[in-house]
């Protein structure tokens, strides 16, 4: 009896305990505090913003650009935003820029990008209707993106080249 009444404390004790409870979160070694990030990208970053979305965007900087590639030793613009929405949101985008744009999104004006909302551009010849450059927008103007000179990268949308080739903003939907 006196176990019996001994156990019946015990579970009692473990269910109440459990529901006040936090439940500790674990975060990857690798991931980044806001203080680190700020100094990364070069702007502020505070915990309100996707703390996720950037510490992502920090494993990749410094990759690589290839054509069609989509790891850490070589990736595209498309191919980094395809890997960056898988990992972060949870969403499967088209492979490339222009059917990103046209299948994936809706289109959003530069006043009204928000984090993690896309930039599109055209940086070559042809239609300048169809983007053929693709990057994440992360706030105050800077996005990150894959340059074929310089790899995964950040930049700011005033920079005149980014000025020229603007198409549009869009928000996956």
């Amino acid at each position: 009896m006196k176990t019996r009444y001994l156990l019946y404390i015990f579970v009692v004790l473990c269910l109440l305990s459990a529901c006040g409870s936090k439940q500790r979160v674990v975060l990857p070694a690798d991931f980044k505090g806001p203080n680190e990030l700020s100094r990364l990208y070069g702007i502020k970053i505070t915990p309100s913003d996707n703390i996720y979305l950037y510490n992502e965007g920090a494993k990749w900087l410094g990759t690589p650009h290839r054509m069609g590639g989509n790891t850490r030793k070589g990736v595209d613009c498309s191919g980094f935003v395809v890997i960056m929405y898988q990992q972060i949101y949870h969403k499967k985008l088209s492979r490339s820029s222009a059917d990103i744009l046209k299948k994936d999104c809706k289109r959003v004006s530069r006043s009204r990008l928000q984090e993690g909302d896309l930039v599109f551009f055209r940086t070559g010849g042809g239609s300048k209707k169809v983007p053929n450059h693709v990057g994440i927008y992360l706030k105050n103007g800077r996005f990150i993106h894959t340059s074929t000179s310089k790899g995964v990268m950040v930049s700011s949308l005033s920079e005149p080249y980014f000025t020229r080739a603007w198409i549009t903003g869009g928000r996956v939907k």
